[in-house]
């Protein structure tokens, strides 16, 4: 336990708003961590249920636990308002409706301990109750998973995010460093790692499964705009701009389907041309979309303008990467996955 005086080894930073039905389980499975060196941090959205009522008790029976209140105004607000108040060097996102394994916090812990180099480690994670996971959600968790190294989490940053928020630890200051958390009408986790890359950061994913995350229609990702596809296109296209694209002008486009033409609309309101498409459809070949030639991707020499692979597929994004790289594009040089 906990000593009143004692320095934590780790925060874990929880916003909750209305959570009475599944916050006891999720406390539980706080409380049932195999390493005990840990403050909780919670930071109560504005609840009108018996979320408060739950974490007085708990709080009540837990030094370790601290509840703070902040008037309702939003989750990046309670996000940052938990921050500003963790005492930890690391931090352990969760959600008050999710489950963390007993030997989460310790393995994270004992990771970050060995590489120092590393500034945030997620563990794999797991959906739950399974007869309510769709085909979709069950092939972003298959390939969230199979992200285990900085360079694979790298390959595909912008691709979709590749971390579960509530299933990360990370290191309070280097957070703190980039400005903590962000509210520009995206996912403002999403956002934070492409700033934490941005900045160096090196990333990691235990292959355990350690997190497990509740599937409800309810739940922000499904019920907010921010987590929209065309939110995180934007997301992805603003950190682009300071990035891999800044200073471009035009672009060559790989995959003409309804992403690629979705990412067309937005890069021409950024003032950003499609020098060319490319797209494997015999039927589009040799045609014009929207002023651009639709071309073969041996047809295309790798020179001044850079390529965005834009194709949504899983299955097909290995096809365009591969024949990407034998046309002579390496990525995150002159190529890049972007959905």
């Amino acid at each position: 336990m906990l000593k009143r005086d004692a320095w934590p080894l780790v925060s874990i930073l929880m916003p909750v708003r209305n959570e009475e039905r599944f916050l006891a389980m999720a406390l539980r499975s706080l409380l049932a961590q195999t390493f005990r060196e840990w403050e909780l941090v919670v930071v109560d959205d504005g609840s009108t249920d018996a979320t408060p009522r739950l974490l007085a008790e708990a709080a009540g029976s837990d030094r370790r636990i601290r509840v703070l209140g902040s008037g309702g105004e939003g989750l990046v607000p309670a996000l940052n308002r938990g921050l500003a108040e963790c005492r930890a060097p690391l931090v352990a996102r969760m959600d008050g409706d999710d489950v963390a394994h007993p030997h989460r916090l310790g393995e994270q812990v004992a990771y970050m301990a060995v590489n120092a180099d590393v500034g945030l480690v997620a563990c794999s994670f797991r959906h739950f109750p399974r007869q309510q996971v769709g085909m979709g959600m069950a092939g972003y968790e298959r390939w969230q998973n199979s992200l285990l190294t900085h360079e694979a989490i790298m390959a595909d940053l912008f691709v979709e995010s590749p971390f579960v928020h509530p299933s990360v630890m990370f290191r309070t200051q280097s957070v703190r460093e980039v400005g903590g958390y962000r509210d520009r009408g995206w996912a403002e986790d999403y956002d934070l790692w492409l700033r934490l890359a941005a900045a160096g950061t090196r990333f990691a994913r235990l292959a355990r499964t350690m997190f497990f995350w509740r599937e409800r229609p309810d739940r922000t990702t499904r019920t907010s705009g921010a987590y929209s596809p065309e939110a995180f296109r934007l997301c992805k296209l603003h950190h682009l701009k300071d990035g891999f694209l800044k200073g471009e002008h035009e672009v060559i486009l790989a995959g003409a389907g309804r992403e690629g033409r979705a990412w067309y609309r937005m890069l021409h309101v950024a003032g950003v041309r499609v020098s060319c498409w490319i797209d494997v459809d015999p039927r589009k070949l040799g045609r014009t979309l929207h002023g651009a030639p639709v071309l073969a991707m041996d047809q295309v020499t790798p020179g001044r303008i850079k390529m965005l692979m834009t194709v949504g597929a899983r299955g097909a994004r290995s096809v365009v990467r591969q024949s990407a790289f034998r046309a002579g594009f390496r990525e995150g040089e002159t190529s890049l996955c972007v959905t």
